[in-house]
């Protein structure tokens, strides 16, 4: 079973949980699960002050288990996945994606998505038996810096839009002093796109803080008159929306919009979208009035994408603003969900603010409760039966699970009574709390 690898690759609080110790043993033990398969790994990175001691462990832990590295520098987790499909390389991110920057984390990434969790327990168990293992001295590997996959990057997405016209449209951008800064104003630039950029400064510290999609009212206090707010978060796998008045476009209704463009234009594969647990039972019942099928599974964009490949579906994501289409890219790409919403926009000619009036919200509430012991909760008696009678409620969905990336164990409730949904999920803290306490 996997102790280090969480839904979301490896995370932790830098220098405490997440060391250079640790990126070196890490590096070391992907090196030699990997080579063979792969000669050289691309290491990428966001904005956390911590990613320069965590990227050069990294790579020397690889190099010395006869990888050859790439340092691409800072650059969005799609960017990287696009690059690893591409040229047939291993990558690795260093990121916490939406955590600030007290935490960072590492992914590993081949064939343009993350590792499986079998590749997961297998590094592990390389770690755990034989910490580092170092090559003889003739075949260690090389590390490198390059530009040139950030280039390709830029230039492969403005390619996947470059017929698509965008003039009337006026964009607040919000980079979230994350890895997107890299790339995004470029592209936009590339695409005659009219944006306003915000939270561009990256000072290796604020990271999420009090921005991006994390924080849509930050953007949201900013708009003007006509101006949508698109929110990255710090490795730009995800994208949210704002529209004025703090309204929150999240990423059921990001699915929502794109599914119909892509349905009328004939794009939309296998007349359904993916999607996780925690999706609303009003988007479901919107693709079912539009002949549309929502298909759900666990929590996590990786098991998003392996759904998506398992039903021969070209769309899927999460709430959370993680969306996927499988045929721009392999991963979540905030850039890519940022510029198909805005095409869908010009496709449908619709507004945002048009579209959220008619989409049904079921009530809905999310409380993420702090635990030490995440499976020792979860395997509260008192909270399984409480579960158990929840169940057998028709008017009550509920969704309870450990976090995979934060000592959290997340409650989300959701109903067609708004009472009920909150009381109901107050009452499962409590009963977290106390487990928790015993």
């Amino acid at each position: 079973m996997k102790k280090l690898f969480g839904t979301d690759g490896v995370r932790g609080v830098v220098n405490e949980e997440l060391t250079p110790e640790l990126a070196l043993k890490i590096g070391n033990a992907a090196g030699r699960f990997f080579l063979g398969r792969y000669d050289t790994l691309l290491i990428a990175k966001d904005t956390r002050n911590s990613g320069d001691s965590l990227e050069a462990a990294l790579a020397s832990g690889a190099a010395s288990a006869g990888m050859n590295v790439q340092l691409v520098g800072v650059l969005p987790t799609p960017g990287l996945a696009y690059c690893t499909k591409r040229g047939g390389f291993l990558g690795a991110v260093i990121s916490a994606s939406h955590n600030p920057a007290v935490y960072n984390g590492i992914k590993l990434i081949a064939d343009g998505k993350k590792i499986s969790d079998e590749e997961e327990v297998e590094i592990e168990n390389l770690l755990t038996s034989v910490p580092l293992h170092y090559s003889v001295f003739s075949k260690i590997g090389r590390i490198s810096s390059t530009d040139r996959h950030r280039n390709d990057y830029i230039e492969h997405i403005t390619n996947l839009f470059k017929d698509k016209r965008f003039t009337g449209l006026r964009i607040l951008v919000d980079a979230a002093n994350g890895a997107v800064v890299s790339v995004v104003r470029e592209v936009f630039d590339n695409l005659d796109i009219d944006a306003e950029y915000v939270s561009m400064d990256p000072d290796g510290i604020n990271i999420n803080e009090d921005c991006g999609s994390m924080h849509h009212e930050m953007a949201g206090r900013l708009l003007k008159d006509e101006q949508v707010g698109f929110l990255f978060d710090g490795d730009a796998d995800r994208c949210l929306i704002v529209l004025r008045g703090n309204r929150l476009f999240d990423g059921d209704m990001i699915m929502a919009l794109n599914a119909l463009k892509m349905k009328n234009t004939g794009r939309l594969q296998n007349a359904a979208v993916v999607s996780t647990v925690m999706s609303n039972l009003g988007f479901e019942r919107f693709l079912a009035d539009h002949g549309i099928r929502l298909i759900r599974t666990r929590v996590g964009d990786k098991y998003v994408l392996e759904k998506m490949l398992e039903t021969s579906s070209n769309l899927g994501g999460e709430q959370s603003g993680h969306v996927i289409f499988l045929d721009r890219s392999t991963t979540g790409d905030g850039v890519i969900t940022a510029l198909e919403t805005m095409d869908s926009l010009k496709e449908m000619h619709t507004s945002l603010r048009g579209f959220v009036d008619q989409f049904p919200v079921f009530p809905q509430t999310l409380k993420n409760v702090p635990v030490a012991n995440r499976r020792r909760v979860m395997e509260n008696e008192k909270l399984k039966a409480m579960l158990a009678i929840i169940k057998e409620d028709p008017g009550l969905r509920v969704v309870v699970r450990p976090s995979g990336t934060e000592p959290l164990v997340r409650v989300m409730v959701e109903g067609e009574n708004e009472k009920e949904v909150h009381s109901t999920a107050e009452r499962l803290v409590e009963i977290i709390e106390e487990a928790n306490g015993e």
